[in-house]
């Protein structure tokens, strides 16, 4: 186990699960942090690491639903795994749709409980490469001049050379080097590429 191994955090105000837990993740190369209260898991310091979070859906203060709404609200993004004495299929049904991994209601096996947790971690590596490509993205954005900055808009709305330089009421000649420097400075080998740089950053809407 390294610095960089996953992290699982546990949410559960039984210590006897949470001491369970911490063995059985610790023995399969997990770091492991238990808290008993969402307000204690809020309030930790969460380091940019793949993630996975096991949630009982009954505590003391916030239950686990309600701590996914603020997760969400504060765009914490930690893939859940519900587990539950007291669960229902109801809450599993609206947790899953919120986008809760699994519902594992309890007593559950150790391969299901490692499975929920790997499709977690999987998933948390392939929103934090997302994550790292959108700053990156946004970076490069802070490069580009004032000018630049509104060729990239134009060109990632789909006009084209003259259209902008008819808007702007600019030479062609003169946008074709404004839209050459921001292709460079984007990194972007095609128009294509850079409109999907320009959708990542949420400059203009996604097709998808």
């Amino acid at each position: 186990m390294s610095d960089h191994s996953p992290i699982i955090y546990v949410v559960d105000d039984d210590a006897s699960v949470c001491r369970a837990l911490t063995v059985l993740l610790k023995a399969n190369g997990f770091r492991v942090e238990t808290f008993s209260s969402a307000a204690a898991f809020l309030a930790f310091k969460h380091p940019k690491l793949p993630a996975c979070l096991l949630l009982d859906v009954r505590l003391p203060d916030l239950n686990g639903p309600a701590l996914q709404e603020v997760m969400a609200d504060r765009k914490l993004a930690i893939p859940i795994v519900f587990i539950s004495g007291h669960g229902s299929i109801p809450i599993g049904v609206k947790a899953m749709k919120r986008g809760a991994v699994d519902f594992l209601p309890k007593p559950f096996t150790e391969k299901d409980l490692l499975n929920a947790v790997e499709r977690a971690i999987t998933r948390s590596k392939a929103q934090n490469k997302e994550g790292a490509e959108v700053e990156q993205i946004k970076h490069r954005i802070k490069t580009l001049s004032p000018r630049e900055l509104e060729v990239f808009h134009l060109v990632a709305k789909g006009m084209l050379n003259k259209q902008i330089a008819s808007k702007r009421g600019t030479a062609l000649q003169t946008i074709k080097v404004h839209r050459g420097r921001v292709m460079h400075k984007m990194q972007a080998k095609t128009v294509t590429e850079l409109i999907h740089f320009a959708q990542k950053a949420g400059i203009v809407p996604s097709s998808r």
